[in-house]
């Protein structure tokens, strides 16, 4: 089956890339990274070198995803936003041999124009707000919004916000699946 690139796409030597993935308008997929199936690099993407995106990663467009950075399977990286690598970057000083890993969990979802601080990871199935900036690690299921981004719920797999009774069980609107929250934590439990 393979995969489709675009004629303006360059993918550089040494990629692995999945069956029915997509990677379109002038995108550059650099050396010694590894794409899983079914994905769909959106126009203008950069993914740097070592970066491994799982199955199903939906990559939209204008994103830059720097060295470092590894999203499970199902995640989606909104419009425009961005992964950084160092945290005290300097264009006179390198620090190549300084970056800090990014680790995005199975599911989550970047919302448009946030940025995600390097060396903090986004837990699975976590929600960032369009233009959040996250500063700090962002626990599973959590969703955060601002700048700095900062936790105002909980949301479902299928992306809705969760309201839990006092059993602290939440149900989703859209699926029915139930949750439950202990200790600052969330289990889905049916």
């Amino acid at each position: 089956m393979g995969f489709f690139s675009h004629e303006t796409a360059v993918i550089d030597e040494g990629c692995e890339i999945g069956d029915g993935t997509k990677i379109w308008h002038f995108s550059h997929v650099m050396p010694n990274c590894k794409i899983g199936e079914n994905c769909n690099i959106g126009q203008n993407v950069v993914v740097s070198p070592h970066v491994v995106l799982g199955r199903n990663v939906k990559v939209q467009n204008n994103v830059s995803i720097y060295e470092g950075v590894i999203c499970e399977d199902d995640v989606f990286l909104g419009p425009s936003m961005v992964f950084t690598n160092v945290i005290n970057p300097r264009s006179a000083i390198v620090r190549k041999s300084e970056f800090r890993k990014t680790h995005v969990g199975k599911g989550a979802s970047v919302g448009a124009n946030a940025t995600i601080v390097c060396g903090h990871d986004i837990g699975e199935y976590a929600f960032i707000g369009a233009g959040a900036v996250v500063t700090k690690t962002v626990l599973p299921y959590a969703l955060v919004v601002g700048n700095p981004a900062r936790q105002v719920g909980w949301i479902s797999e299928y992306g809705h916000r969760l309201a839990f009774n006092e059993q602290s069980i939440a149900v989703c609107p859209e699926s029915g699946q139930q949750y439950e929250l202990v200790n600052n934590a969330i289990k889905r439990i049916k």
